[in-house]
């Protein structure tokens, strides 16, 4: 099982959850919204601010992974890993992961652009 640790707050975010969530034909994912009322009680070994600014995941032995590690082992665990492997291909892994600092930080930003919505209240994964 692989959790991820996701802003419901983000069109794009939730997005990219319901793609995982179609795929996800196994039930090999567990996609936990961090603006969860009881967030802190369930996951306690996970920062809500922190996983609001990076994708928090935890791999199925328990290690936490971040930013587009985090990502990868998501679609990995719904067999489309090679679609985003050659992203932590040495060499690229650093520009990949400059370009993601950068969508993570400002997603709210390109979400609006890409989406017309900058932010919802929550949006719903159905």
């Amino acid at each position: 099982m692989v959790t991820v640790f996701y802003d419901s707050m983000c069109p794009l975010c939730v997005k990219e959850m319901r793609k995982l969530s179609r795929w996800d034909t196994e039930g090999v994912l567990q996609l936990v919204d961090i603006h969860q009322a009881d967030f802190c009680d369930r996951f306690p070994h996970v920062d809500p601010s922190s996983a609001n600014r990076i994708l928090h995941a935890q791999d199925s032995s328990g290690k936490m992974v971040y930013g587009l590690d985090a990502t990868y082992i998501a679609w990995q665990a719904v067999g489309k890993g090679h679609w985003v492997k050659w992203l932590r291909r040495p060499g690229i892994a650093w520009f990949a992961d400059k370009a993601y600092l950068f969508f993570a930080r400002h997603r709210y930003r390109i979400s609006a652009l890409l989406t017309g919505q900058a932010r919802c209240q929550r949006c719903q994964l159905e």
